[in-house]
C-alpha cells in the first residue's frame, strides 16, 4: 500500500521507542524516501512542495547514515541507490554509490554485488563510478549469483553462453546458470525462461542440450504468462503456424500477439495487421483499416518487415488510399534496413517505368501459411 503520513507518525513512535531497532529504522527510511515522491503532490504550493521533498529525504538520508554506520547492508543498498539517483544531494553521486555498493556487497549482500559488478561493467563513463573493468565484473556476477541473485544467475549464464567479457564461451554452465535463474523467474526476471526456450527450440545435434520443442514451449509459456512480450509472440507464432507441437489456433494466436502489442512489442503489432487483413471466421471480423493501423504502429517503431507492408498497403490502397509517392517512401525506408523485398520492388517499379502501381492480391490464411509463416507481402 501506498505511504501514509500516519504510519511515518507510527514508525518514527515506534524507533523513539526502542532506537536499536534496525527493521524499523531501514523501513522508515524506505517510506521516507517514497514519501518525497508520493506525498508531495497534494502540497499546493511549489515552494512548500520542495522543501517538503527535501525534508523527507534529508529525514531518510540521517537515518540511513546511521544504519551504514551500524554496517547494516540493506541501508548501504538503498543509500547508494539514493546516490546514484541523486536524492541526497544537488546532483547524482556515482562514486559514492559505487563505494557504498561495494561495501554492502562485501558483506554478502546479493542485489549490490550485482550492481557493484554492473558499475565495473560499465565503467566512469557510463556512470558506474569507478573505472571499466571486466574482470572484476565477471568476479562480482559470479558472487552475486552464488548469493542468489536471479538477473546475476541470468547474467552469469548470457556471459558464457556468448563468451562476453573477455570469457571463454561455456554452453554447458550457462545452461546451470540459465536454469537456476529460470527457477526463480518472476515478472521482473523473465529473461532466463526466455532464453532456455530459444536454447531448447533450436539445439542442434552436437550442443550441450537435446532438443526438446515440449520443453521449450513450456518455458515460453511460463515467461508469457508472467508478463514476457517477447515469449507472448513466440506464441502467437507457435499458435498461428502449428510449431513447437501447437495446434493451428487463430483465436489463441491472436490473444497472445494481442496481449504482446499491448507492450508494444512491434512483430506481435504486425502480425495482428496480418490476421486483420484476412480476418479468421467466427475469431476476427477482416478490417483493412485495424490492418493498416497496426502495420503503421510496427513501421514507426522501425521494424523494417512493416515498413515493407506499408509500401504495400499504401500502393494497392489498404486501409488507406492508393499513393504511389507515399508507398515508394515506406520501401525506401524498408530498403535502408536491407529488407530485400522492398529493393525488389523499388526495382520493379524503376523498371516498369510507368510506375504502375500493382493491384491488391487476394491473400488467404493458406497462402500465409504456405509461405512458412512469413507473407511475402507482409
Amino acid at each position: 500500500p501506498p505511504v501514509t503520513p500516519s504510519e511515518l507518525e507510527h514508525l518514527r513512535m515506534v524507533i523513539k521507542g526502542n532506537p536499536n531497532d534496525q527493521a524499523s529504522a531501514l523501513k522508515l527510511a524506505k517510506r521516507l524516501i517514497e514519501a518525497s515522491d508520493v506525498l508531495i503532490p497534494n502540497v499546493p504550493d511549489a515552494r512548500a512542495r520542495s522543501k517538503a521533498r527535501e525534508r523527507y529525504l534529508a529525514d531518510a538520508h540521517k537515518i540511513l547514515k546511521k544504519l551504514v554506520h551500524s554496517q547494516n547492508s540493506d541501508a548501504m543498498f538503498i543509500m547508494a541507490d539514493g546516490a546514484g539517483r541523486g536524492l541526497f544531494g544537488p546532483e547524482a553521486d556515482s562514486k559514492e554509490a559505487f563505494t557504498l555498493y561495494q561495501s554492502a556487497a562485501k558483506l554478502g549482500h546479493a542485489a549490490a554485488a550485482y550492481r557493484t559488478a554492473v558499475c565495473c561493467e560499465i565503467g566512469h563513463e557510463e556512470g558506474g563510478g569507478t573505472r571499466k573493468d571486466p574482470m572484476k565484473a565477471i568476479q562480482w556476477y559470479k558472487r552475486a549469483a552464488t548469493l542468489g541473485d536471479p538477473p546475476a544467475m541470468y547474467k552469469v549464464g548470457m556471459i558464457l553462453l556468448k563468451g562476453l567479457l573477455g570469457q571463454p564461451k561455456n554452453p554447458r554452465e550457462a545452461v546451470g546458470w540459465l536454469k537456476r535463474a529460470a527457477e526463480r523467474a518472476d515478472a521482473e526476471n523473465p529473461h532466463a525462461l526466455h532464453e532456455l526456450g530459444l536454447l531448447y527450440e533450436s539445439a542442434q545435434g552436437n550442443d550441450v542440450i537435446i532438443r526438446d520443442e515440449q520443453y521449450a514451449l513450456s518455458l515460453f509459456q511460463q515467461a508469457a504468462e508472467i508478463g514476457y512480450k517477447f515469449s507472448q509472440f513466440r506464441l502467437g507464432c507457435a499458435y498461428e503456424y502449428g510449431l513447437l507441437g501447437c495446434p493451428i489456433d487463430p483465436r489463441l494466436s491472436i490473444v497472445w500477439y494481442s496481449r504482446a502489442a499491448q507492450q508494444e512489442e512491434h512483430q506481435s503489432e504486425l502480425a495482428l495487421s496480418g490476421w486483420y487483413l484476412t480476418g479468421s471466421e467466427g475469431v476476427l471480423g477482416q478490417s483493412d483499416t485495424e490492418a493498416y493501423l497496426w502495420a503503421r504502429k510496427a513501421a514507426v517503431a522501425g521494424l523494417a518487415k512493416a515498413e515493407y507492408a506499408m509500401g504495400y498497403f499504401t500502393e494497392v490502397g489498404i486501409g488507406v488510399p492508393a499513393n504511389l509517392e507515399d508507398a515508394k517512401r515506406w520501401y525506401w525506408r524498408a530498403a535502408a534496413q536491407d529488407f530485400p523485398q522492398a529493393r525488389e520492388r523499388l526495382e520493379d517499379l524503376k523498371r516498369s517505368g510507368k510506375e504502375k502501381a500493382r493491384p491488391r492480391e487476394r491473400i488467404s490464411r493458406s497462402r500465409i501459411e504456405k509461405q512458412d509463416g512469413d507473407c511475402v507481402l507482409m
